[in-house]
C-alpha cells in the first residue's frame, strides 16, 4: 500500500531498523534512533543495489518520489543512477582531460618509456586541444571521430587508428572509475580506413646477406656501433633491447642475456642463449666499456646507450638506403632464412619473443624449449659465419 504524508510521519522507531515499501523500489528506512531515511533498491546486471534519495523531513515524500522516478527514468536509459549520481558530484572531475591525464599517470609504469612518450603526445597535442574540456559523458561518436579524421585527412592514418585506441583506453578507465557508462570508440570500428601496411625493409636473399655480412665486420666506426652492427644478424632482438643492454644482464658462465620484463614490448623477460661468437664479441668490448653500465654507450656519454637510430645511421654509411635495410629488418631477416633452412616455425617464433595467444602453453614452451633455442642459435651464426666467409655450409641437426 503506498505512503501518505501521515504513515510517514507517524512512522516510530523500532529496537530494530525496519523498512515501509511505498513501490515500485521506493521504501522508507526507520532507524532506532528515529532517523528516516529515504531508499531505493533496483538492480543492475542481475546485482541489487541501494540508492539513498535523502533524509526526511528535509526530503518529504512528494520529493522523494521525484528523485525515485528520476532514477527510474535514468535505468530505462541504460543508466546506473549510482554512478550519474558520483559523476555529478564529481564535477570537474568529469571532464575528458583530466580523465585522461588519470590515465596516462596511472599507467606510465607498465608503458616502455618511448610508448608512454607517444601516448603522452598523442593525448595532449592531438587530443585534448579538441575535446579536453568537454565532460566525458556527452562525447559522442561523432566527436570523437572529427578528432581522428583531423589526423587520418593527413595521410596518418595508423596515427589516427592508434588514437582511437588510445581514447578508448580513457574511456574503459572512466568507466572503471564511475565517470561513464561505456566505451563510445567501439562505434568507430570500422569508420577509418584502413592503414596501408608497410613491411620494414630487410635483405634477405643469400648473395645479399654475404655482401651485407661482409660489409659490416668492415665497418670502420665507434666501438660500440661496430659491435652492435655485428650482434644484430648474431642476436636479431629488437633494435631498442639491443641498444639498452646492460652488462648486468648477461651471464657468460651461463651463456644467457636475460633481457627484463620492462624493456620487452610484451613485458615479459627474454631469455636469449648466446652463441660462442656473441660471447667473443661482447667481451671484446667489455674490456673497452665494462666499466660503464651500458653495453653500447653513446659517443662522450657513458651514462646512456647509443641512440635508436645509430644503427640504422651505421647501415646508411656502409651504403644500404632505408629501402633496402633497416636495424629491425635484421630479425626479417633471421626469420625468412631459419625457415627456409628449415627450423621449427615454433622454436623461431619463441626466439623471436613474438607473444603466443595460449597463455598455457606459451608459459610451457619458454622454459621447456630454451636448450632447443640454444641449438638453433649457434646453428644460425654458424652458418652466417659460413656464408660470410665463402666457406662450406655447416651441417645442421634441426630441431623439430
Amino acid at each position: 500500500m503506498p505512503l501518505t504524508d501521515i504513515s510517514v510521519r507517524q512512522a516510530k522507531a523500532r529496537m530494530r531498523p525496519y523498512k515501509i515499501s511505498d513501490g515500485a523500489g521506493l521504501m522508507l528506512l526507520v532507524q532506532p534512533n528515529g532517523a528516516k531515511w529515504w531508499r531505493m533498491r533496483y538492480r543492475i546486471e542481475g546485482r541489487e543495489k541501494m540508492l539513498s534519495l535523502g533524509l526526511y523531513p528535509a526530503v518529504t515524500l512528494a520529493l522523494a518520489r521525484e528523485r525515485h522516478a528520476e532514477a527510474r527514468r535514468l535505468r530505462t536509459e541504460g543508466v546506473d543512477p549510482s554512478v550519474a549520481r558520483k559523476r555529478e558530484r564529481a564535477g570537474d572531475d568529469c571532464r575528458f582531460a583530466i580523465i585522461a591525464r588519470e590515465w596516462l599517470e596511472k599507467y606510465k609504469g607498465p608503458m616502455s618509456p618511448a610508448t608512454y612518450r607517444k601516448a603522452r603526445w598523442m593525448i595532449e597535442d592531438l587530443v585534448l586541444p579538441k575535446i579536453g574540456e568537454r565532460p566525458i559523458t556527452q562525447l559522442t561518436a561523432r566527436d570523437v571521430l572529427d578528432v581522428l579524421e583531423s589526423v587520418d585527412g593527413k595521410g596518418h592514418h595508423e596515427t589516427a587508428k592508434r588514437m582511437r585506441q588510445r581514447i578508448g583506453q580513457v574511456f574503459r578507465y572512466a568507466i572503471a572509475t564511475s565517470r561513464a557508462d561505456r566505451d563510445i570508440t567501439i562505434d568507430l570500428r570500422g569508420a577509418l580506413r584502413p592503414a596501408k601496411v608497410t613491411h620494414r625493409a630487410a635483405i634477405v636473399q643469400p648473395d645479399r646477406v654475404r655482401e651485407l655480412l661482409r660489409a659490416i665486420w668492415g665497418y670502420s666506426g665507434q666501438d660500440s656501433t661496430a659491435a652492435a652492427l655485428k650482434l644484430s644478424p648474431i642476436l636479431f632482438v629488437r633494435p631498442g633491447e639491443l641498444r639498452a643492454a646492460q652488462w648486468s644482464e648477461f651471464d657468460f658462465p651461463n651463456a644467457m642475456w636475460r633481457i627484463p620484463a620492462a624493456r620487452m614490448k610484451m613485458r615479459e623477460e627474454h631469455l636469449v642463449p648466446l652463441p660462442r661468437q656473441a660471447i667473443e664479441i661482447l667481451k671484446d668490448l667489455r674490456n673497452l666499456t665494462g666499466d660503464g653500465k651500458y653495453v653500447f654507450p653513446a659517443i662522450g656519454y657513458a651514462e646512456r646507450p647509443i641512440s635508436d637510430n645509430t644503427i640504422n645511421a651505421a647501415l646508411r654509411r656502409l651504403g644500404y638506403e632505408k629501402a633496402e635495410m633497416t636495424a629491425h629488418g635484421f630479425r626479417t631477416l633471421a626469420s625468412t632464412m631459419l625457415n627456409e633452412m628449415g627450423w621449427s616455425p615454433e622454436l623461431i617464433e619463441l626466439q623471436l619473443a613474438h607473444k603466443d595467444r595460449n597463455k598455457v602453453r606459451d608459459a610451457y614452451n619458454r622454459a621447456a624449449r630454451l636448450s632447443d633455442r640454444a641449438k638453433l642459435m649457434q646453428a644460425w651464426v654458424d652458418h652466417l659465419d659460413a656464408l660470410r666467409l665463402g666457406t662450406p655450409p655447416v651441417r645442421l641437426e634441426l630441431v623439430a
